[in-house]
């Protein structure tokens, strides 16, 4: 994409922005980044904490406007289009004579009705709580192109990321094995001292010596010893999985296991590692979904939680200049990794609405329900027992998240359908919590969950 040229069919036309959760993470780096943007304008905020706004707003640049807090539509009609409006009900946000509305509160309920309003009333959404997306996804993206409107994952965080290098790929013609993401943090290895850490923020510094025999590849029995020696450190993250369900949904690339591999790998080693088992890889099939954990030295450069992919290699001279040129390419020069090592979050996301607002790109009328994330007990739960999504990675206490092919997770319970639900029945462990232990009759978002089902 040349975005100079995309900056000159512009013709001074501007995206009016309103963000539903705006103040933290995602959102806050997405406020940073608005107002360096000529084609794009702030109209409004909602957040349940009003309060904390007017302070963010002028520390990211906002506090030379008008910023007024508004409570109902009334008040929105009497102001003045050229301030900067607060709400609290996201129903208010469509109110305001947006074009573009970003969605980042991680609440299912909320984003999904939110997402909807805009899309019947012809304004684009920019969906960031991919949560939602992973349940209601098929029926945004129809109802998106029944409206005349965009729905579209948001540069900036990894589904988008990646579906854009999936994407290149397959205009290229080139044959993709596997597509996948690192997860969020690495882990760090001095070789001079031997201290293993994590840039999780745990603090963690482990004496381990040991890694000295497992540093350099030498094929899967690699890969099992620095199993052994860092499994315990390793989780599989609702998030990772979450994100890979948004791919799996557009791409029809199918999840490689249930938790995904999450193999411990350099960069430098992935072409050697999501291949074909038969080629020496970890593989059971081509065309799948998967995520490792990266592993760098003290003085190399991070993933940054980035995304790539595995392409074949189909003309052994054009690969042999490439690699020349140091690209990633298996030792059996049958694969090569191309990949992004970032998500910049919110300072990316103004690439997809500017594509959206002005170019009407974004929707995705082939994705359907693909995987399913769904969600086995670690214990015994018992009837009552009340679920909830919590923490950094939005996982569930007593659940491990698995992604699943739809003809095998069917009745199965999509995890972030479960939020707030209480068991109408006992669950034992190692089984998976499925449509008939919760009643779901009455949750709008499962009445969309079985829309898509039948797309």
């Amino acid at each position: 994409m040349d975005y100079t040229n995309l900056c000159k069919v512009n013709s001074g036309k501007k995206s009016i922005v309103g963000i539903i959760g705006a103040t933290r993470g995602y959102g806050y780096t997405l406020l940073a980044q608005i107002p360096k943007i000529k084609w794009m304008e702030l109209r409004v905020i909602c957040s349940r904490h009003p309060e904390e706004c007017i302070e963010v707003l002028k520390e990211t640049g906002y506090g030379e406007r008008d910023i007024i807090l508004c409570r109902d539509k009334k008040g929105i009609n009497q102001i003045d289009e050229k301030a900067l409006l607060i709400v609290s009900d996201y129903r208010l946000v469509m109110e305001c004579k947006i074009t573009a509305l970003v969605e980042c509160t991680g609440n299912t309920a909320v984003s999904a009705d939110a997402a909807l309003l805009a899309l019947e009333r012809g304004i684009n959404v920019y969906m960031v709580s991919k949560e939602t997306d992973s349940v209601c996804g098929p029926v945004l993206n129809k109802v998106a192109a029944q409206n005349g409107a965009v729905y579209a994952l948001a540069n900036g965080d990894q589904p988008r990321n990646l579906l854009d290098l999936y994407s290149w790929a397959t205009l290229l013609g080139l044959e993709v094995i596997a597509a996948g993401k690192s997860s969020e943090y690495d882990f760090v290895w001095d070789r001079e001292t031997g201290i293993l850490s994590n840039t999780d923020g745990s603090g963690m510094k482990i004496k381990m010596p040991e890694m000295l025999e497992y540093w350099r590849f030498k094929g899967k029995e690699t890969l099992r010893g620095r199993q052994e020696l860092l499994g315990k450190y390793t989780e599989v993250v609702s998030a990772d999985l979450c994100e890979m369900n948004l791919v799996s949904n557009i791409t029809g690339l199918l999840p490689s296991a249930p938790t995904m591999n999450y193999p411990i790998a350099k960069i430098s080693e992935l072409a050697n590692i999501f291949i074909p088992e038969e080629d020496g890889g970890i593989l059971k099939r081509k065309g799948v979904i998967d995520v490792f954990y990266n592993l760098r030295g003290e003085d190399e450069a991070s993933f940054c939680g980035g995304e790539f992919i595995i392409v074949k290699c189909e003309n052994r001279k054009v690969w042999d200049i490439l690699k020349a040129k140091g690209h990633v390419v298996s030792h059996n020069e049958k694969y090569a990794c191309i990949y992004y090592p970032y998500h910049y979050m919110g300072l990316e996301t103004p690439v997809s609405i500017i594509l959206g607002d002005i170019m009407g790109i974004g929707t995705h009328p082939e994705c359907r329900q693909i995987s399913i994330m769904a969600a086995i007990a670690e214990t015994h739960i018992y009837k009552g027992t009340v679920l909830k999504v919590e923490g950094h990675h939005h996982s569930i206490k007593g659940l491990t998240p698995e992604l699943l092919e739809r003809e095998k997770g069917e009745n199965a319970a999509p995890f972030y359908l479960m939020d707030g639900m209480t068991l109408k029945k006992d669950v034992k462990k190692g089984n998976y919590i499925s449509l008939d232990d919760l009643d779901l009759s009455q949750l709008e978002t499962y009445k969309l969950y079985k829309q898509g089902l039948k797309m």
